[in-house]
């Protein structure tokens, strides 16, 4: 085990609290949140509240994400580090990676597209029903008739599909690194 001194409670503890913060908010807004409210408003409240919760989420995961990676690099040193303690340093940093990722690039892409879409369903009608997946003709329709349309479809999918794969490989470090933290506690 790598120790460059002992960290006091406190720093476990804030430590703990961070990953437990870091994990619960990666469950609810990936795994809760958004399925509730697609259930419950319209497709283009959806998106709306979305591109206003996302950025918060993105950079609350990159803040958190930093803050463990740095408080666990400070009491485990490279040259002290064994093969499980790296592993769990290279999950931190991948973690921090692809909220970075999301927070500064796919995040903001996939919502400029989403708005240039919504702009065309507008026109055409779509837009205001409730839940994503009524009216699948209409849309199917629009995509094959607006060659815009159908662009910006692309490029949204293509966006929203990699800043999910950032987000589920961000989840999958941080709760590797919550059960690596869970197994080292001496009581519960």
């Amino acid at each position: 085990m790598a120790t460059e001194g002992e960290p006091t409670d406190a720093i476990k503890v804030l430590h703990l609290l961070l990953l437990a913060f870091t994990w619960g908010m990666q469950v609810w807004v990936s795994f809760i949140g958004g399925f509730a409210l697609v259930k419950q408003v319209s497709r283009h409240t959806f998106g709306l509240v979305q591109s206003k919760l996302f950025p918060v989420y993105f950079y609350c995961l990159l803040g958190s994400n930093f803050t463990s990676l740095a408080v666990y690099a400070v009491y485990h040193p490279r040259e002290l580090l064994d093969w499980h303690e790296g592993v769990q340093m290279l999950m931190f940093f991948v973690a921090l990676i692809t909220a970075g990722l999301n927070a500064q690039w796919f995040g903001p892409a996939a919502t400029e597209v989403m708005f240039q879409m919504r702009a065309v369903e507008e026109e055409h009608g779509l837009g205001n029903q409730v839940g994503l997946g009524s009216q699948r003709e209409d849309y199917a329709k629009l995509k094959e008739q607006d060659p815009k349309y159908q662009t910006y479809r692309k490029t949204f999918g293509r966006y929203h599909g990699l800043s999910s794969l950032c987000n589920l490989v961000g989840f999958l470090c941080v709760t590797t690194n919550l059960v690596y933290t869970a197994l080292k506690l001496s009581t519960i």
